[in-house]
């Protein structure tokens, strides 16, 4: 399971550098706020990079997961499960004006982080509950 984290972790990381230094640009920024009929806000290019750069540092964390510690599982899955919201807290706007400015394969980077994290966090919490109950039993049986 470790090396499993571990690469999924890796892969993620790579996915968002992509996302964060390739397909986010100055450009997709003033399209989606156009798309949006909202007003282009002079910060929000360094927000979401920064937003990208704390996830980028929380899927290479993840890499840790090769120590065996159980500090890292726990940061994993919380890394994993905000970043899978991630599909649903990014404006439709942005998901439009990365097709517009790099046609699907824009896409490929969110998909795999987000829908990776997805699919990492349920195999995670499912790992967890299968854990809780075996030990759960272990301990009635031996009380």
């Amino acid at each position: 399971m470790r090396w499993w984290i571990a690469g999924c972790s890796l892969l993620f990381a790579i996915g968002t550098a992509v996302q964060n230094f390739v397909v986010i640009s100055p450009d997709l920024v003033a399209r989606a706020a156009f798309l949006a009929g909202s007003p282009l806000s002079d910060g929000f290019l360094t927000g979401l990079r920064l937003v990208g750069d704390v996830y980028l540092v929380g899927n290479l964390l993840g890499l840790l997961a090769l120590s065996g510690r159980a500090w890292v599982v726990w940061l994993v899955l919380a890394v994993n499960a905000t970043q899978a919201a991630g599909v649903f807290a990014i404006p439709p706007a942005v998901w439009r004006a990365t097709v517009d400015l790099h046609g699907w394969v824009g896409l490929l980077p969110s998909v795999v982080t987000d829908g990776g994290a997805l699919v990492l966090t349920v195999v995670l919490v499912s790992r967890l509950c299968r854990t809780y109950r075996a030990r759960r039993t272990l301990r009635r049986r031996t009380a």
